[in-house]
């Protein structure tokens, strides 16, 4: 029996094995969706006790790290919820050479809050589809929704911001 089949059972040196391979893996997803590290952490705890709680449910010839990788999605989805958190864009957007002007700042400003404001579920698809670039198929599995789910929620959101940094007359 290997290590997923022994979690499936409920054996808990199997899961601390899990714990090991995966903490890793998922602490990485979990900050690409909220951009806090130390809200990350408690949430990579979070997703592994869910995930001991939910050992029964698993189907051991599944795909663990997908399953692993949903429930930590909807942990951070949760937490965002919850804490109506500021979306942080990395430091490099928009890339350039020379240092920001008044106005890239305005517009960084300007591309935060709409982010920001969007709806959790909206937000996290334009966080992975467009500040991450993750395949539209990866960001379905991982939300447990089909890639034209996930085609429709950023289509959604694109027009959303649009119309957001067009009332802000903001060109990013």
């Amino acid at each position: 029996m290997d290590v997923i089949e022994r979690f499936a059972t409920g054996d808990l040196d199997a899961f601390e094995s899990l714990f090991r391979q995966y903490q890793a893996v998922v602490y990485r997803w979990i900050v690409r969706i909220i951009r806090d590290p130390a809200s990350a952490e408690d949430l990579t705890v979070e997703t592994f006790l869910r995930a001991y709680r939910a050992h029964a449910r698993f189907r051991p010839d599944g795909n663990f790290e997908a399953w692993l990788r949903r429930i930590a999605t909807n942990a951070a989805l949760d937490h965002l919820r919850k804490a109506r958190v500021h979306v942080e864009l990395p430091d490099d957007l928009p890339a350039g050479a020379t240092p920001d002007t008044a106005e890239q700042k305005e517009s960084r400003t300007a591309i935060r809050s709409a982010l920001a404001s969007l709806p959790p579920r909206l937000r996290i698809v334009v966080q992975l589809g467009l500040v991450e670039e993750e395949p539209y198929r990866a960001i379905g599995d991982s939300l447990g929704i089909s890639e034209s789910a996930v085609k429709l929620r950023m289509f959604r959101a694109v027009r959303i911001l649009r119309k957001k940094l067009h009332d802000w007359d903001v060109r990013p």
